[in-house]
């Protein structure tokens, strides 16, 4: 492949499928199938609200809140993201913290029952397994700290 092809595949390539999108919020929830996931994921709506003082927007099968803009430095990649985001997958609650876990050892260790895994995301069985006010505390901070380094974020 060559010139304009090649340019047209690269662009493709890179554009990010995961969108921001104005399809309900509490339509997603209501058709998660597990029964727990689903009570757990609309607590979460809750717990993110009030740490982050934003609503909730669905962006395919994540719910984000807030919104910034980046370009990545290792590829042509750059699209929008949302500040922290919650999804209730399969295996678990899965919850976004963007700007890693470098600020939030202490609080890791006084969450309760979880795992990381890929440089943001906190994997939660059960709701119940974790102290939820640490986790919005965790949310809160990250929010603030991604808009501190993105100053056009909302």
């Amino acid at each position: 492949m060559g010139g304009f092809y090649m340019e047209a595949y690269t662009n493709f390539m890179s554009e990010l499928k995961t969108k921001r999108t104005d399809d309900s919020v509490e339509a997603f929830l209501d058709s998660v199938e597990d029964d727990q996931r689903r009570q757990d994921a609309i607590k979460l709506l809750d717990v993110f609200e009030k740490a982050t003082g934003l609503k909730p927007a669905l962006w395919g099968s994540i719910v984000g809140y807030g919104q910034y803009h980046y370009k990545s430095e290792r590829s042509r990649q750059e699209g929008d993201w949302p500040l922290t985001a919650f999804s209730p997958r399969k295996q678990n609650l899965t919850v976004y913290v963007m700007p890693g876990f470098e600020h939030y050892e202490d609080d890791l260790k006084k969450l309760g029952k979880h795992t990381v895994s890929g440089g943001s995301c906190i994997y939660i069985k059960k709701l119940s397994d974790v102290d939820t006010e640490v986790l919005a505390k965790i949310i809160a901070d990250s929010v603030e700290r991604m808009k501190k380094a993105y100053p056009t974020a909302s």
